[in-house]
């Protein structure tokens, strides 16, 4: 099969707390997103948001509908955002072609019904979540996002942000979608950390060396944990934990968010004596 699901129920605080490694693992890293020839899904109650990965190779795929969703076609009732970690490819959204470059990113609305994904080497992460209306399918690409410069050599995390989603690119229901790569010598990612209760995350880690790793912080402030993430494997963060990280190297990531509102400073920050 070319389609391929799993499915993530919502796990409580507490739970979370009394987890191993191993749980911790099942229930929020995704650690097979990309296999050439097939789309991949993860389905996960913390706001519906469905995270995926489309490795077209020689041959396309196509988007096609999965059984949690409910729905005849996969968009009926969602959007997509589709971003291209790899080389150049093309996206053909109900017949009209749109030219993917590394970087990326497609904004794909509700009711879109034929959606293909082409270019071999091209590598797509897929990001979608409810939706109550439908917006035009757009492209974004990095040299348009908001960019915010934040951190210091000091700290270790300086940084680039990168806002795709924005006032001025692009309207959507509830995703919203940027990119975050580090200067030299840097490597903490949200940190100081921060919650927020309206709004699921997710993070996909990549450009890292295939023998570095960054050190996922996850958990409520006063009861963290840590996930190891290796390249190209993404991590579920429910409202109530942190999301923050440290690598052995460089990297990039690129974070997601669904929930009530597209609001980027509703957030609850989380001072540095407060971490346990």
């Amino acid at each position: 099969m070319t389609t391929q699901f799993d499915i993530r129920f919502a796990i409580d605080p507490n739970s979370a707390a009394m987890m191993g490694t191993g749980e911790l693992r099942e229930n929020f890293l995704i650690d097979d997103l990309f296999v050439e020839g097939q789309v991949r899904w993860t389905y996960s109650h913390y706001d519906r948001m469905a995270v995926g990965g489309a490795v077209p190779g020689q041959d396309g795929l196509a988007l096609e509908a999965i059984k949690p969703t409910g729905t005849v076609t996969f968009l009926e009732r969602r959007e997509l955002i589709a971003v291209n970690i790899g080389a150049a490819g093309t996206i053909s959204v109900d017949g009209v072609d749109h030219a993917v470059g590394s970087r990326d990113m497609l904004y794909i609305g509700m009711g879109s019904q034929d959606v293909r994904f082409s270019g071999a080497g091209a590598k797509y992460y897929l990001l979608s979540a409810p939706a109550h209306a439908r917006h035009p399918t757009t492209l974004l690409q990095q040299s348009g996002a908001k960019r915010l410069d934040l951190g210091s050599n000091a700290t270790a995390n300086e940084r680039s942000i990168f806002q795709y989603v924005n006032a001025d690119s692009v309207k959507t229901c509830q995703l919203v979608v940027g990119l975050t790569q580090f200067a030299p010598g840097s490597v903490w990612n949200t940190m100081p950390a921060h919650v927020h209760d309206r709004r699921m995350e997710a993070y996909l880690y990549f450009d890292l060396q295939p023998d570095a790793f960054v050190m996922h912080l996850m958990g409520e402030p006063d009861e963290t944990r840590h996930l190891i993430v290796r390249n190209e494997q993404a991590v579920l963060s429910p409202p109530w934990s942190i999301h923050s990280g440290a690598g052995t190297g460089a990297y990039t990531f690129i974070w997601a968010m669904a929930g009530d509102n597209v609001d980027y400073t509703d957030v609850e920050k989380v001072g540095m004596d407060e971490l346990l």
